[in-house]
């Protein structure tokens, strides 16, 4: 007798529309979204189930400091624009002439993390060229700061990608070889749908 298919197991998860504005922002979103999304997802769901808990808390920890780190420094390099913005008397921000919203799946808290840092850096290039349009800051200064930051969150994610990689290959040293396939089996079909959203652009 056929045993039964296992059901699929019913996760939370928040769908929304991101919508970013600057070339920056949606270079970190094509390149690195899905890669790092997926990456995230094995570290929060996948891996805390096939490895130590207290390993996976560290990894958990290395992850969150990461992020939480880049967002202050994109905070902080926001408020000094912004301060020179309103020095200068500048009221008004760009438009942009190709904004690009994507679609999206929010599977766990680190996920919902880095979608808000990708966001604030969009705000920090909005403000960036709106001072490089009214003369206050050079092209080239305009031009280093938006390679600075796009190259930052780029870098961010591959380290993210790495993490990952690690602890998966520390619980498959593990002997944890058959629950890693069968909990990457059961999310096969939420990864499908990251990258259906991710493509949605």
């Amino acid at each position: 007798m056929a045993e039964a298919k296992s059901r699929p197991y019913s996760r939370p998860v928040f769908d929304q529309a991101v919508t970013l504005c600057s070339e920056q922002a949606q270079r970190v979103m094509a390149r690195e979204f899905t890669r790092v999304v997926s990456a995230l997802y094995a570290i929060d769901v996948i891996l805390r189930i096939i490895g130590d808990d207290r390993e996976i808390d560290e990894v958990e920890t290395v992850v969150n400091t990461l992020i939480g780190d880049c967002g202050k420094d994109v905070q902080n390099e926001k408020a000094r624009l912004e301060k020179l913005r309103e020095d200068n008397g500048i009221t008004q921000l760009p438009r942009y002439t190709n904004p690009a919203t994507t679609a999206i799946r929010i599977v766990s808290p680190q996920v919902a993390q880095f979608v808000a840092l990708v966001q604030r850096m969009d705000e920090l290039m909005v403000t960036l060229d709106a001072l490089w349009l009214c003369g206050i800051l050079t092209s080239k200064q305009r031009s280093n700061g938006a390679y600075q930051w796009q190259q930052r969150l780029l870098r961010m994610g591959r380290r993210i990608v790495e993490i990952e990689r690690r602890a998966r290959a520390s619980a498959q040293q593990k002997g944890k070889e058959g629950e890693i396939q069968e909990a990457t089996s059961e999310s096969d079909g939420e990864e499908s749908d990251i990258r259906e959203l991710a493509a949605d652009d």
